[in-house]
């Protein structure tokens, strides 16, 4: 008898993802995707007054932009520090955000609190997937709006995640985080709850000097390829190193010996029955 692939540990996972997550400074990197929070709060037609929870916040893009529009904001995260530089722009700005620690998988709010959910880059990450969903849906208002903006399987964050993956292999079981860019996915997650889902891909551009000087960007700052660099003896961190350049090599369009090339994403604006 064929034994049954055993379940992957989702605390150990989540634990591992926190420490990944608080090494490094992802704060260097979230500010460079400001646009796509701005351009979310635009795609859920924020209004002045109403009550926003930016979840798995970062430093708090989506959070700020949401304040910018006059919104009661609260932004959630596991990573202390990355609230805590979320709380130096909020008062650098002048924006009154309240900046909480919590768990995407189990937010500490009442059923039906906000009338608006956010999430860049950050909820699609979280490992028990359907549990988020829930989550995101028990703490909305009936006829309150979720926007996410999440990388789609086959972008170049795709390829990015992938690349690391040939060198340390993600934990077994582990669904990938891309599927929340994919709408067939959101349709299942969000299953009978929602009034309507609209869906639509774009493309975030990066910029940087050289794909050289992005790779080390990201290495110095980006946590989860911190870890996989650590997790390497020297030659295969030599072998992940070039991958990567080869990578955004393969995207960059800028002709010029700059580093510029796009990345898809699904940019979702569901509305709760």
């Amino acid at each position: 008898m064929a034994t049954q692939p055993q379940a992957p540990d989702l605390t150990a996972i989540k634990e591992g993802q926190q420490k990944a997550w608080a090494s490094g400074d992802y704060g260097k990197v979230g500010v460079t995707l400001v646009l796509m929070a701005e351009m979310l709060c635009e795609a859920v037609d924020l209004r002045p007054g109403q009550k926003v929870l930016d979840v798995a916040c970062g430093n708090g893009n989506a959070a700020l932009a949401a304040a910018r529009r006059f919104g009661e904001v609260v932004g959630v995260d596991y990573v202390p520090s990355l609230l805590e530089g979320g709380r130096e722009r909020a008062r650098a700005e002048g924006w009154q955000v309240d900046f909480r620690e919590g768990d995407a998988e189990d937010l500490p709010f009442p059923d039906a609190s906000f009338d608006v959910v956010l999430s860049t880059l950050g909820a699609m990450f979280a490992p028990n997937q359907e549990k988020v969903a829930s989550e995101l849906l028990r703490v909305l208002r009936p006829g309150g709006k979720i926007g996410m903006a999440n990388w789609t399987p086959d972008g170049f964050l795709g390829d990015f995640f992938r690349t690391m993956g040939k060198h340390v292999p993600p934990p077994a079981g582990l669904k990938p985080p891309f599927l929340w860019g994919a709408e067939e996915r959101l349709n299942e997650l969000f299953r009978e709850s929602l009034r309507s889902l609209r869906a639509e891909q774009r493309s975030f551009v990066w910029r940087y000097p050289s794909a050289e000087y992005y790779v080390e960007y990201m290495r110095g700052y980006y946590g989860p390829l911190s870890k996989t660099f650590e997790a390497l003896d020297a030659e295969g961190q030599q072998s992940l190193h070039r991958d990567l350049i080869e990578l955004v090599e393969r995207y960059n369009r800028s002709g010029d010996g700059t580093a510029v090339w796009p990345g898809d994403y699904l940019e979702v604006v569901a509305t709760k029955r």
